[in-house]
């Protein structure tokens, strides 16, 4: 990866009568412009995303998304789905005067980065892709519900499980649900700290014991409880591996870890199988963007485009 570079300018971007998304630019304003799509829903961006991109030669964009990050109001769902930020990316993109980005996305990003592109593929010069998800209902059920990956991590699955009433343990998404979206703050704030912390077992290769702050993990507790009771409006008609015909001409890298626990091989692979013009590329890895080999295979993508897209 590349040194960090220093923001150039940022902001607030009004989006809606509600919502104020933050946005930044760093490396060569005159570079290829690039849009990083976070992960999550609810995580936000951090410095070192923008050392995926050489600064010489991109144009390096964050946004965090509706309700996380330093986007405002923080944790907020209301008027919050998939469709509300495909247009928030498209409202940035012409308030920073950008005709064409590169879209690099990863996890959640990379199911948000794909409806965006198939919504805009005028406006996508490529994709990078990495820890594929697609926010269909045996991929919750894998993170959220008994007999997926909590067969990994039994004892910290029985954390995640205890805030939960023993009886409403069938439905442990809903069952959250109720307890996030709730009257009594506290309880809401045990609940987002329990969420957050069995996450953190599934996206390191090797994990760490995680003592996270409550009020701090309610933007992604909140959030991704509520895109996955709403199968991130990406059902039916609407599912993103039905709509592969609008984007197949579109250069793109995946990039999965062959050890992802967070969002596993299966559907890196229906993906490259619906979409056989773009490169898969499996590494030895797990799910987190910045661990070895993941964050070297990004950043080798991304200096491929920018040769790639540098001869055009």
């Amino acid at each position: 990866m590349y040194p960090i570079p220093e923001v150039r300018q940022s902001g607030l971007l009004q989006v809606s009568d509600l919502h104020q998304i933050y946005w930044e630019e760093s490396g060569n304003p005159a570079g290829i412009p690039v849009i990083f799509v976070h992960g999550g829903p609810g995580a936000g961006t951090a410095p070192v995303c923008r050392a995926f991109f050489n600064p010489e030669r991109y144009r390096i964009v964050l946004m965090d998304q509706r309700g996380c990050g330093q986007s405002q109001p923080y944790a907020e769902t209301r008027e919050n789905t998939t469709w509300d930020l495909v247009a928030d990316l498209e409202k940035l993109r012409e308030f920073l005067g950008i005709d064409r980005w590169l879209v690099f996305g990863g996890s959640w990003g990379s199911t948000l980065s794909l409806a965006y592109a198939q919504s805009h593929p005028e406006r996508v010069l490529g994709l990078i892709l990495r820890g594929i998800f697609l926010c269909r209902q045996s991929e919750i059920d894998w993170l959220s519900e008994e007999g997926g990956v909590s067969q990994i991590y039994p004892a910290q699955w029985q954390r995640y499980i205890a805030p939960v009433a023993p009886e409403k343990r069938r439905q442990l998404v809903l069952a959250y649900h109720e307890l996030l979206f709730g009257d009594d703050y506290e309880t809401a704030v045990k609940a987002a700290k329990a969420w957050n912390e069995w996450e953190s077992y599934l996206i390191r290769f090797e994990p760490q014991e995680e003592d996270s702050d409550g009020e701090a993990s309610l933007a992604i507790a909140r959030l991704e409880n509520h895109y996955f009771v709403n199968l991130g409006w990406l059902a039916g008609e609407k599912a993103i591996l039905a709509n592969m015909n609008t984007i197949r001409h579109i250069p793109a890298v995946i990039v999965q870890g062959r050890y992802d626990l967070c969002t596993p091989m299966q559907s890196a692979w229906e993906l490259s199988q619906a979409w056989p013009e773009a490169e898969l590329r499996i590494v030895q890895g797990g799910h987190a963007s910045t661990e070895e080999p993941l964050a070297s295979a990004l950043t080798a993508a991304a200096d491929e485009f920018a040769h790639r897209l540098a001869v055009l």
